[in-house]
């Protein structure tokens, strides 16, 4: 699988270069044993804060958080269950068979032992050993995950007992943005990195079930969200919502699927300024960031984070609404200045 980001600013800064990310590719592996995962790094699983829930009945995470402020659709087996309490911040929790299996950590307050949201990246390296490899073992197979040395610069791998920790490592500012909790059997489903395996794949649900208009829906909001709470740790204004680029933004990733290209210029439909146009968006500036085949909304975001460009557009402090459009994993930020 091939990762793409590209980002654009209309009238104030020119179009960024692709970027392509091989870190999602899989290989089988015909041979009995892949490896001995006994030789892994594996730390300690901790006994307090989010990571305690993977594995937990849903009703020990609403115990201590309530209901979710709404649920959302994951192609992944399970559903996204979404917080946003002012005391601890935003979280996701993904759900499935009424258990937690994966939990992805936001909000600055929240407890991610071993780890702290906005620590430094130095301190996290001084204390963990990062493995280039982690083997994975499930009813279904062995999977060897081989992380890219971008892989450990921006998104390691933590073995924390029985469950595993992504990190979302941000390389300008060097601190940790965000983490995110999961199970073996979502490590695997996700598969966020080259791997080798033995057994079967496991399968999320297909790109053209009718479940993946909510998937898309859900990414989107995911994306407003989160894009909104990295400009607020930045002191920059939130972004309102604009039904009017949404739709700008969900046509091009559209297109952009359809046609097989990647690109701010549709063969169709022309260039951001022309796409504007034709939507009926009025606008003093715009900007455009676009991503393919990220494993979810999140994962985009973090993507878009680490690329000068597209982050110098995601924080611009003149901007005013957002748009976002996804379909399948074609993912489009439409953001712009109200004239």
């Amino acid at each position: 699988m091939i990762i793409f980001l590209i980002g654009l600013y209309v009238q104030l800064r020119p179009e960024n270069g692709v970027l392509q990310n091989h870190s999602s590719n899989k290989k089988m592996d015909n041979s009995s044993d892949i490896h001995d995962h006994s030789k892994d790094q594996t730390y300690s699983r901790p006994d307090h804060g989010m990571s305690v829930y993977i594995g937990k009945p849903v009703k020990t995470l609403t115990t201590h958080f309530g209901k979710p402020q709404r649920v959302d659709l994951s192609p992944y087996g399970y559903d996204w269950w979404i917080y946003k309490k002012k005391s601890t911040g935003y979280f996701q929790a993904g759900v499935k068979n009424g258990k937690v299996t994966t939990i992805y950590a936001v909000g600055t307050r929240l407890d991610v032992a071993p780890f702290e949201i906005g620590e430094n990246v130095e301190k996290i390296y001084s204390s963990i050993l990062m493995d280039t490899d982690m083997t994975v073992q499930t009813n279904e197979g062995t999977y060897r995950f081989e992380l890219s040395e971008e892989d450990l610069n921006i998104r390691p791998l933590v073995r924390l007992g029985d469950i595993y920790a992504q990190l979302a490592l941000d390389k300008f500012s060097g601190k940790l943005l965000f983490i995110r909790f999961m199970d073996k059997n979502t490590l695997t489903m996700l598969h966020p990195y080259e791997m080798v395996y033995h057994g079967e794949l496991p399968e999320s649900v297909p790109e053209d079930d009718p479940k993946w208009v909510d998937v898309e829906k859900a990414n989107a909001r995911q994306i407003f969200d989160l894009t909104n709470i990295v400009r607020a740790r930045f002191g920059l204004k939130k972004l309102a919502w604009n039904t009017a680029l949404s739709e700008v933004a969900y046509n091009h990733s559209k297109d952009m699927a359809d046609d097989h290209y990647f690109s701010h210029v549709s063969p169709k439909y022309g260039d951001l300024k022309e796409r504007l146009k034709n939507g009926h968006v009025s606008y003093a500036a715009a900007g455009e960031n676009i991503a393919a085949h990220y494993t979810d909304g999140p994962a985009a975001v973090e993507g878009w984070l680490n690329s000068e460009g597209h982050r110098k557009t995601l924080l611009e402090k003149d901007f005013t609404h957002l748009g976002v459009g996804v379909y399948q994993k074609y993912y489009t930020q439409d953001f712009m200045k109200a004239p």
